[in-house]
Formats: C-alpha cells, structure tokens, sequence
C-alpha cells in the first residue's frame, strides 16, 4: 500500500522526526514500510506492507494515529463539517439481511456539477496526492470515494439518484436475477449474495462492487452518497464467488469501523459540494442492533499492569511500563481507559515465572494491589482486540520490542518423553539403517483415498472446513501421502527412492476423534542398489522392525484376491501382511495395478503400513549378549527337494521345534531348480546349513550324526525329501 508521508503529517502536525526515521518507527511497531522514495517538497513516498488483521491501519488516518501514540502527540480530527441541509425528508432505507447489514447511511445530495476529475483536483492538495498515488482520474464524484478511502479508509459508493427506483433495501439476491457491475460483466446472482438494491432490481453487490445501470456519469445532477457496514464473511463469500476482489472487498472482508460510515459519507459529501449542489434531507443512519453490539459496543476488558509486567518481562530501561505508559498508549489508540477500584483480591503472580519483578518495583500479591487495574473500552476500528493478551501486546508494538531485556522465560518442571518415545527412535534408527530415507507429508487427503486406505470402513473423518477437495479429510493412513511422494520423486526423475514416514492417522467421527501412530514405507526403482527394489526388500524392512520386539510369534501370510480380505490398495499376488501375537500390525506390498494405472503410475511402486498402536504394545527386545564358546564349531550340509507347497517357514518351524541346545544357526545357502528337467516341474533342490555348538565341550562325532538324522526326520515330516 502507497502512503504519502506529507498525508500523515497533515493528521499530525508535530511530528520532528525525519522521513527515514518515521520510516523506521513504523516499521519497529508492526507497519512494515518496506519502500522510502522521496518526492522532493511533497515529502516521501511509503511502500508499506500492512498485515491482513490491521484493517484500521490501510489507509493514511489509520496510520497517522499509529504515528501519534508514537510520539505522544495530539491526532488532529477529521473535518466532516457540512452545510446546513433544505428541509426535506431523508432516503428511505430498508435493512431486510440484517445479518448481512449492520449500518446503512444514506445522503442525498441535488443539483450536483459533474465534471471530469480535473474540476475536482485541481485544488491542493487533492492534486499532487491523487498524482503521487498513481490514482486514475475518473469523475470528480467517484473520485470523492477514492480519495476519503485513502484519507480515512472506509469503502464508500455514489448512486445516480435518478436512475434508483423506489427506495434502499439492502437484501439478499433472489435466485435467478443478475447485475452488470461497474467493469461490465453481467453476473448471475447466487442466493447467498448481499445486494444493495431499489424496490425493482439490484444496483450493487454490497461491499464489492456498485453496478454499472446508477453508476455517476457525466450527465447525472442527484447522487444518493452511501456508507456502510457489511458483514465480513458474507462480502468474502461472494468476492470468492464471483472472484471480484476490489479495495472495498478488501476492507470489508477484515472488518471495517462499524462507526466510519457516518463520517465517510460527510467526508465524500462535503469533497463533492466544493463543486457545487446543496444537501437535500437529513442524513438517514440505519443500524442493527446486534451488529453494534459485536463490534463498536464490546464489553470492556480488565487490564492488570501486574499481569503486562508478567508477560512482557524486564525493559532495557527500570520501571519503563508504568500505569501512565499504559493509560496514554491505549488512549492514543483509541481505547477508553479507566482505573478501577480494588473491590476484590488481586490475581496471584506466579514467582517463578517471574523472576523480575523485584527489579520492576512491584508489590507482594500478599500485600496491597499495585495501582494499575483499567476498564478498557476497546474501539470500534480495532475487531482483532478481544482479550487483555491482546491489550498487552499493544503496549509491547508501540512500547517498542527493540526496548526489551533479551531474557529467556523462567521454567519449573522438566521435559517428558512420550510413553513410546524409545520405541519410535528404535525404529527410526532401523529404517535409517535399511537405507531408507524420512519424508513427512501433508496430515490431510482427498476422499477417495481416505476411502481406499481406511483400515475400517466407514471410520474417516471429513473437514467441517476443507482448503480444498483434494485436502477434505483427516488422513486414515499415511499411505496417500507416501503415494504422492514417491510419485513426485518419479516426476523428477529420480532413478530410485526408499521412504518411510512416521506420524498420525485418524479415525471416528464429527463427535469423536481418534489419533493413532502409524508407519509408512515406501520404495520404488533402484532404490537400494543397482538393481531394482523388490517384494523382499519391503518384507525384509518388516521383519527387522518386527525383531525389535518381544513378542511369542511373528508370522507372515497372506490371502486370495477373491476371500475380500486383502486391503483394496495392494495387488493380490505380490502382498502379505504380518502377525505379531495373534494380532495384525502390518500389511504391505506391490501397489495394485488399476490404481496405479489410475494414478498414471508406471513403476512398479511398493507400500507398506505398519500399525504402531499394536506395535508399541510389545515391550523392546532387550539384548542379551553371551559369551562366546572356546569349543569349536561343527557345521553340516543337508541337500533337499522341496515342493513348491512347502514354505521356508514350515522347514523352519519344525527345526525349531527340535528344541536342540547345540543347535546354534540353520539358513539356506543354494536354492535352484532343474533346468534339465530332473527334478518335478513343481520341485526345487534346497542347500541348507546348520551349525552345531556346545559351550561346556566338543562335540562327539556320534551326537552330531544322531542330531543330524532328528533334523532329517523333522523336515521330511514337514514335506522335504533328502536329495539321494
């Protein structure tokens, strides 16, 4: 926003600073002036960057106050004098929407000299302010609204009155009608749009845009001048919908003064009559009451000086934030200041969150109160105070946070870890370990996958207000987000990635809501090595995060496409899940191909998710080192046909159910099938080795051959034939 610094001293007149300097204030108290550029005896020129919740600060009066309490000095008063009206009745104005509507002022002004903006600007300083804030000229009417929402801030608009049938009624559109507006689109109204209307049809989308049937032009003599108050998320509903965003807009969405309009309209008023007209009726000042009650009649809010002393800490100089700081900072931002009495015990401070309070001065909570408890009166231009925190703050801006001690706050207690907290760096330190690499991803999902990844039906919980359809729930799994990050690394090209993700999902209702810890994996290319990541590779991630818990049996399995067991996501042939204890904590697998087709996916991607909340029930596997044997070890090769029905798993089993104590390893070292055709096509020959040990003696030839055919017999039980 464009400020001309000679504006702002026109409002206060005693500012001495230089232009640099006021530059410089501003910008330490929250009015970012990012731009100095000097215009020569007309002053300087400010590029500011004011946040969106500083409404009241968007235009030069809204700054100038800022600049005032500054410097202590008297803001002058905006001049809305006016020529005595002709007897006559005012406009009449109806407020149908008032939850639309808070204020609606209304003046007539007769036999008014429209001409080009020049008849208007010619006189200072009108001219070189229009000039220097690149300000397109238009009609000396419509630029009487541009210039009062510069000068003072409030949206304001000119009707033709000649062209308005019948009297105001601000309503809501009927469905079905339609508006030109003032840049001569013609818009279909929704039902939920605010119009500014006559008796017959509307003629503005109230606080965005007049429309263009009673826009001034150089042929009207009667002007009906508005100033109003509109709700704001009703302004920003329909500047969304038919994506207008104008000054007006802008303004009103963040909350204009519920008491400006008033002195908007005599402001635009008395700019037009210079050229010309007389005022005809009195002023028409339509409120609703309960819009004034939210905004310019707020309760008032206790302020404690105690309390900003509390909050605030120690300042560079003693004793700088006193009850006369308070009183004449407030005051000068508009706030009604008055002391109360003490009719109750003071709040308790909290000495330990406190430690400078013997250096401000302050007395005891158990002894008398400090002279610094305020009735404060919160101004209508100023929606975004509600709470003493709020006030506080305020004197903190203005005060100057430059002028504070660089102190760190008091602490009583000590951190604590989450109950699971070893458990998730145990698995954190693994992942890393595995070569995969942590991601985090967005905490929201669109609903199709919320519904494709849920872990029960139906579970999922929609945003009462989304950013967007493709963000309109709670993630039920971090498996979205793992899709969307590998599939970014695969649009860039990336030859391989592994990633893994630990965080929330969530699941219940709009009454209740879940939080449980999950884990995704992730890995698609040469994620690993030079050859391409695989089903294993995942299985293997799983079962090394598995092994660090304690548990009775982990086991693996997996289902048939048509038993409607296996989760929607995952291809039938190429997944499984894992059981720990009885229980489910992990399903992972070749993504399904429909949905990587549907997601334009043409790697093969692998997911996995580990449910943490049954995980984390587990105690951590405790290491348990043990002293290494002196006697040497015996080692034995069994050479095997096994069927293709039998699984590595069921051989495993049956040696560990042996129970043998010098048994100390078995693990396969060949696997191959008979490309001579020798062995069953539904046949392979296994070389499997096991390694006998005794901590007390050498082995005996004798117990080694006896362990050797309990071996045999146990695996031929299983399904295994000895290879002759």
């Amino acid at each position: 926003m464009k400020i001309l610094s000679s504006w702002l001293r026109s409002y206060v007149p005693g500012i001495t600073v230089s232009e640099r300097e006021l530059a410089d204030d501003l910008t330490l108290r929250g009015i970012a002036v990012e731009g100095v550029f000097d215009r020569g005896e007309f002053g300087s020129l400010f590029e500011t960057d004011i946040t969106t919740n500083r409404v009241d600060a968007m235009n030069h009066y809204g700054i100038a106050r800022e600049a005032a309490t500054i410097y202590g000095l008297q803001l002058r008063p905006l001049d809305a004098s006016l020529p005595k009206p002709a007897d006559g009745p005012g406009y009449p104005v109806h407020i149908e929407s008032k939850d639309g509507c808070g204020r609606f002022t209304a003046r007539i002004l007769r036999n008014v000299q429209i001409g080009s903006s020049q008849d208007l600007v010619h006189r200072e300083p009108l001219a070189h302010r229009f000039r220097l804030l690149d300000q397109k000229p238009i009609l000396n009417a419509v630029d009487a609204t541009n210039y009062v929402l510069l000068g003072m801030g409030h949206p304001t608009h000119a009707f033709d009155l000649d062209k308005l049938e019948g009297g105001i009624v601000v309503r809501r559109a009927r469905k079905g009608e339609k508006l030109v507006t003032l840049d001569g689109i013609e818009r279909t109204l929704d039902p939920d749009d605010l119009v500014v209307a006559d008796e017959r049809k509307p003629v503005g989308l109230a606080g965005v845009m007049g429309g263009l049937d009673t826009a001034i032009s150089a042929a009207t003599k009667n002007i009906l001048v508005e100033a109003a108050w509109f709700d704001p998320a009703t302004v920003r509903r329909s500047s969304k919908r038919h994506q207008i965003h104008t000054d007006a807009s802008h303004r009103f969405e963040r909350g204009a003064d519920f008491n400006a309009p008033p002195i908007a309209n005599a402001l635009v008023s008395k700019i037009i009559l210079e050229s010309g007209g007389h005022i005809d009726g009195e002023l028409v000042d339509v409120q609703v009451p309960e819009a004034r009650a939210r905004t310019a009649n707020r309760a008032a809010i206790s302020f404690s000086l105690s309390e900003a002393h509390r909050i605030l800490g120690p300042t560079e100089e003693p004793q700088a934030i006193t009850a006369s700081l308070v009183e004449s900072t407030l005051t000068g931002l508009g706030c009604g200041v008055k002391k109360r009495t003490h009719t109750a015990s003071p709040r308790p401070l909290r000495q330990d969150l406190d430690p400078s309070r013997a250096a401000l001065g302050e007395a005891s909570s158990a002894g008398a109160p400090p002279d610094g408890l305020f009735e404060i009166t919160l101004p209508s231009w100023r929606l975004d105070l509600e709470r003493e925190i709020d006030l506080i703050e305020e004197i903190a801006r203005v005060y100057g946070y430059n002028r504070f001690r660089n102190t760190l706050p008091a602490f009583a207690g000590s951190v604590v870890e989450l109950p699971w907290a070893e458990k998730e760096a145990t698995l954190r330190r693994a992942l890393l370990a595995l070569g995969f690499n942590e991601a985090i991803s967005s905490t929201f999902c669109s609903a199709s996958d919320a519904e494709l990844f849920v872990r029960e039906p139906r579970t999922a919980v929609a945003l009462g207000n989304p950013l967007s359809e493709e963000a309109g729930m709670l993630r039920p799994s971090l498996l979205p987000g793992m899709l969307a990050m590998l599939a970014l690394n695969i649009s860039r090209d990336v030859a391989g990635a592994a990633l893994f993700e630990m965080g929330t999902v969530f699941s219940g209702d709009a009454a209740r809501v879940d939080e449980r810890p999950a884990l995704a994996i992730g890995a698609t290319g040469n994620a690993f090595s030079s050859r391409e990541s695989g089903f294993y590779d995942l299985k293997g991630a799983v079962e090394a995060l598995t092994g660090k818990f304690s548990s009775r049996s982990v086991y693996f399995d997996r289902f048939p496409a048509a038993s409607g067991l296996l989760p929607a996501w995952l291809h039938p042939g190429r997944s499984a899940r894992a059981v720990l204890n009885g229980a489910t904590v992990a399903w992972f697998g070749q993504l399904h191909p429909s949905e990587a087709e549907r997601r334009k996916l043409k790697q093969i991607i692998w997911l996995g998710e580990i449910w943490l909340d049954r995980l984390y029930n587990q105690p951590l596997r405790q290491p348990a080192p043990r002293e290494l044997s002196r006697f040497q070890p015996v080692r034995r090769d069994f050479s095997l046909i096994v069927p293709d029905t039998v699984t590595y798993s069921a051989l495993t089993a049956a040696l560990a159910a042996l129970a043998i104590p010098e048994l100390q390893s078995f693990e396969p070292k060949e696997i191959l099938r008979d490309a001579k055709g020798k062995l069953a096509a539904d046949h392979y020959s296994l070389l499997l080795g096991v390694v006998f040990q005794s901590h007390e003696r050498t082995l005996r030839e004798e117990e080694v051959q006896a362990w050797s055919q309990q071996i045999v017999s146990a695996l031929e039980a299983a399904g295994a034939k000895l290879r002759t």
